[in-house]
């Protein structure tokens, strides 16, 4: 959408080729909430500052340096002007939400979602006189040499070649598809729930690569988090997120810990717990909280297993309630009593077990108590295109393509090699989404 109103602005003729029909419209933007920028003041969608040195720090911290270090720092400093350009698309943003997120300062929330979003984006391309065509999907591009000639696209059971003088790649990744997605997890990817649209299946990534397009990220490398174990296998979006992970005690099936449940504020710890999931057997966990902590965190879209003792609420969930009430007996001797703080970290922490807590440790020990059985959700892939500042799409020969750009998750991981903090996704589709509409609208006028 980015791409598509710059490149119309910029008196380019626009056609957008849109998989979905018009209910599930707008790929995975349609399960956002908000988007992370950078911004020197506090406004009335953020509550203070957030520059750009501080975002590059997060980004680093949740990548572990995994990225291109110049393309990330670039996108940061050119977030600045998202919101305002946004508002100028007819897009809405609420107040600073407070409570359990933590993201009042660094992220701005969309007024009614991603949903409301992307109405709001239709509606400005369809304005502007920007084509659309709906349940049409691309199955294939063709190329002569660096240069995009044409792609295929199904409709109606139809195939048509559509030819442009320039191409905007903004198809998203290939988590939908599950058989691509066992060329980096192997067999347990089968387990896996898929938060995002099932029309990501990667087809104009996987035909871009087979005409040469260098690659960027590795195959197994994706942002993927906790979700509810009884989520859909596709599409469930951000309300299947199980937030409650800092406040718990996490076990998997055998009922024993297995990571560092209060290693950081959620929103930027939340996106390393998909794939710690992944590695217990069977691809399941289970969150174990008591009443203590009930209403700490987001409602959950499912009734969370309640009981009033350990063992009865292991039996619900299928651990192995011996295990998980040794577990739990030993978390709680750890735990060193301190001020409790729900909404940052608070250095209550355990000392003499393995893994530690290094904060928002509170014994487990006030009935009813409550289970939530979590698996791997996957949002979207990493392994994708690299691009250059201008967004342009390199070739294996390390030069650019004539007349090929591209924006979003198909991008992505140029500057997220792994890890996420909530809300970069965004930034990073709307800075090279702007980027590539005009570079492609220039181009296509010379």
């Amino acid at each position: 959408m980015s791409a598509a109103l710059t490149a119309r602005a910029r008196g380019a003729s626009v056609l957008m080729i849109e998989s979905a029909n018009k209910d599930l419209r707008g790929g995975n933007s349609r399960h956002v909430r908000n988007i992370r920028y950078s911004h020197n003041a506090a406004t009335d969608y953020v509550t203070g500052r957030y520059d750009a040195d501080e975002y590059f720090k997060d980004l680093m911290r949740v990548t572990d340096g995994n990225t291109n270090e110049d393309l990330m720092r670039f996108m940061i400093d050119a977030s600045d002007d998202c919101v305002d350009w946004m508002l100028s698309q007819g897009i809405k943003f609420q107040p600073p939400l407070s409570g359990t997120l933590g993201l009042a300062r660094t992220n701005a929330f969309f007024l009614g979602g991603g949903k409301g979003m992307m109405n709001a984006y239709f509606k400005a391309a369809e304005k502007a006189g920007i084509d659309i065509v709906y349940e049409a999907e691309v199955e294939k591009i063709e190329m002569d040499g660096a240069r995009f000639t044409a792609a295929m696209v199904r409709q109606g059971g139809e195939l048509h070649r559509v030819e442009a003088r320039t191409v905007v790649l903004a198809s998203g990744g290939f988590e939908a598809n599950i058989e691509w997605l066992k060329e980096g997890w192997g067999e347990i990817a089968d387990n896996f729930l898929v938060r995002g649209s099932p029309m990501n299946t990667g087809k104009v990534l996987r035909s871009m690569l087979d005409n040469g397009a260098k690659p960027i990220g590795a195959p197994d490398q994706c942002h993927a988090v906790a979700i509810d174990g009884r989520a859909p296998k596709f599409d469930g979006g951000i309300s299947t997120r199980i937030d409650c992970v800092i406040f718990s005690v996490v076990v998997n099936k055998n009922g024993e810990r297995f990571y560092d449940e209060g290693e950081d504020i959620w929103p930027k710890r939340y996106a390393i717990w998909g794939r710690l999931v992944a590695k217990q057997p069977d691809q399941v966990a289970y969150a174990v909280i008591d009443s203590k902590s009930m209403g700490l965190f987001m409602p959950t879209v499912y009734e969370p297993f309640q009981s009033d003792t350990l063992s009865g609420l292991a039996e619900q969930l299928g651990v192995d309630a011996e295990t998980m009430e040794k577990t739990i007996e030993d978390f709680n001797s750890a735990v060193i009593p301190g001020e409790f703080n729900a909404t940052e970290p608070d250095g209550c922490h355990t000392e003499g077990v393995e893994p530690k807590k290094s904060n928002w440790a509170r014994k487990i020990d006030t009935p009813p108590y409550y289970g939530y059985p979590v698996r791997m959700g996957i949002t979207f892939t990493y392994l994708g295109l690299e691009v250059n500042r201008q967004a342009q799409v390199f070739m294996n020969d390390g030069k650019p393509a004539e007349n090929i750009w591209a924006a979003g998750e198909i991008m992505a991981g140029n500057i997220l090699g792994q890890g996420y903090a909530g809300g970069t996704g965004m930034a990073i589709g709307n800075v090279f989404g702007r980027i590539a509409g005009e570079e492609a609208a220039r181009h296509a006028r010379n």
